[in-house]
């Protein structure tokens, strides 16, 4: 009687430096970048009654991509003990160990650096605001040890992208960028909380506090009326501008986005959740097209 030879599980590849540096900071992931670059954009149209230029598009977007994935690398390092316990995030590269803290710091230095570069060239006031958002960006990942509702001191961090727009275009941050900038909080609050919706179970085992935990049985509530008051805010904010039908037909399909994220978030299912938080960057595509379409023809 012959007898076989037990087989191991072959071990996987080992993945290239490039590669989990590219997953470090979420590169293919683009939802996570795409919904602070469009609020930005919207800003730097607002603030610039039109068109920026070709220079102030380039350094936002450029900008808000390097400061995203600076924030991907400080969030891992800050979260690498929590995140062994999530499902959704124990193969990060920091968390299983292919990539060491420091390298991580090191690339999350070197992209704010280049990103600080290129606020450089625009308006002192500009570099100005962009020192406590590089401070806010670092100390978010900490605020979910102690903070009710992280998900708000996120939206600070992520909100500077409005204000720091303002001051390049005019050197000044008024009204209109303020209530800007609130409109877009209730737009961060909505889209984390269904982000935060989906850890909720591994976050709860944990000592994780988060908006979906602290809004309880309220949070469907709660994320619908983040997105309604985002969306009058908006609208109270440019009323003035006169932007005529392209605006509102931006307005118009962002609310129906609203809807359609209430038909995925409604039975509280991961899947469901997931979904609705990696779309929600059409939200701010639709106003800022509305946005740019409504300048272009005024």
């Amino acid at each position: 009687m012959t007898t076989s030879t037990p087989t191991h599980a072959s071990k996987p590849a080992p993945r290239s430096k490039i590669a989990l540096y590219l997953d470090l900071i979420r590169f293919n992931r683009p939802a996570g970048w795409l919904v602070l670059v469009w609020p930005t954009l919207a800003a730097l149209w607002v603030a610039g009654d039109g068109f920026p230029g070709w220079h102030l598009l380039v350094v936002f977007v450029l900008g808000t991509f390097l400061m995203r994935s600076a924030g991907c690398t400080i969030n891992d390092i800050a979260d690498r003990d929590f995140d062994k316990h999530v499902k959704r995030t124990t193969q990060r590269p920091i968390t299983s160990g292919q990539i060491s803290v420091k390298e991580a710091a090191m690339v999350g230095l070197g992209l704010t650096l280049v990103s600080f570069v290129l606020v450089l060239t625009t308006r002192w006031e500009a570099v100005a605001w962009s020192v406590p958002a590089v401070l806010f960006t670092i100390l978010y990942p900490f605020t979910k040890r102690f903070f009710a509702m992280p998900q708000a001191f996120l939206g600070i961090a992520f909100n500077f992208g409005i204000v720091i727009a303002f001051a390049a275009v005019t050197g000044s941050v008024g009204w209109t960028a303020w209530i800007l900038w609130l409109a877009n909080m209730f737009l961060v609050l909505a889209y984390d909380t269904e982000y935060a919706m989906v850890d909720r179970d591994d976050d709860l085992k944990i000592g994780m506090k988060t908006s979906a935990i602290t809004l309880g049985r309220f949070d469907v509530l709660g994320i619908m009326t983040f997105f309604v008051l985002c969306l009058a805010l908006t609208i109270w904010a440019l009323l003035p501008y006169g932007l005529g039908w392209p605006f509102w037909l931006g307005m118009s399909a962002a609310a129906a986005q609203v809807v359609w994220h209430f038909t995925l978030i409604k039975d509280r299912q991961r899947a469901g959740c997931f979904v609705a938080f990696s779309k929600s960057h059409y939200i701010g595509l639709t106003i800022f097209a509305g946005i740019a379409l409504g300048f272009g023809l005024r």
